[in-house]
């Protein structure tokens, strides 16, 4: 567990699923959490106690953004950390299935949620010497998989353009690294059947998928001290998946 004692941390998508288990170890290991979500933010802040605050934030709404940063920056004076967790897949998301509007749903809380979040940061860090930015991907923006084409696109995305803003400022303190989930059980997953989920596993070297909480663990890992030295990198947490 990363020592974060001290920071004080914006956690997006935090009302559920690896939003919410992220907020939950960051308050753990020391720091005020600021839980953010379009929806279950006050409660799952409520449910961590401590120095957790919940925050109703739309993470496509560059005003809100404002709002929040500014907010946080009039009661604490610093933020050390952003984790960008939020991320929505479809049914319905292949080349010839998809509609415009559910490509652009997709691309907006997947992908420009995360540049309006590092936008939204990126000056305050640069002034005040640094800080740290973990943006969540997929292993669907590393590999190709059937049936997201704008999900694949909208991460793979993330991907990109983190790589580019780590490298840009750099120089300046600001760290931006990547986790890439593989299948991982939360809400997400949907109503998948026993049968599926056996197929996943059985594809997979590790022979299980991540929980919430693993994924976290990377985030609270690369938002602390430990990772200083690292900047531009995407880890997948797949269980080897991606390494086959």
């Amino acid at each position: 567990m990363a020592d974060l004692t001290g920071k004080t941390i914006v956690v997006t998508g935090a009302g559920s699923g690896i939003g919410k288990a992220t907020a939950t170890l960051v308050a753990a290991a020391g720091a005020t959490v600021i839980a953010a979500d379009v929806k279950g933010a006050e409660e799952a802040a409520n449910e961590i106690g401590g120095s957790a605050e919940g925050h109703v934030l739309d993470v496509t709404d560059a005003r809100g953004w404002q709002g929040l940063i500014g907010d946080v920056l009039g009661r604490h004076g610093r933020i050390h950390g952003l984790a960008n967790v939020p991320g929505i897949v479809t049914d319905v998301d292949a080349l010839l299935t998809q509609t415009e509007e559910g490509w652009q749903r997709i691309l907006d809380i997947d992908l420009k949620g995360a540049f309006l979040g590092m936008r939204a940061v990126a000056q305050h860090f640069i002034d005040n010497g640094g800080g740290k930015i973990v943006n969540v991907a997929s292993t669907a923006g590393v590999i190709g998989m059937p049936n997201v084409v704008a999900y694949s696109a909208a991460k793979g995305g993330v991907i990109a353009m983190s790589r580019q803003v780590a490298v840009e400022y750099a120089a300046a303190g600001v760290r931006v690294n990547v986790i890439a989930p593989g299948v991982t059980q939360t809400n997400m997953l949907g109503d998948i059947t026993d049968e599926l989920l056996g197929a996943v596993k059985a594809a997979t070297p590790t022979g299980e998928v991540a929980s919430a909480e693993d994924q976290a663990n990377a985030i609270v890992f690369l938002l602390g001290t430990g990772s200083d030295k690292i900047t531009g990198q995407v880890l997948p947490i797949d269980g080897g998946w991606t390494a086959q």
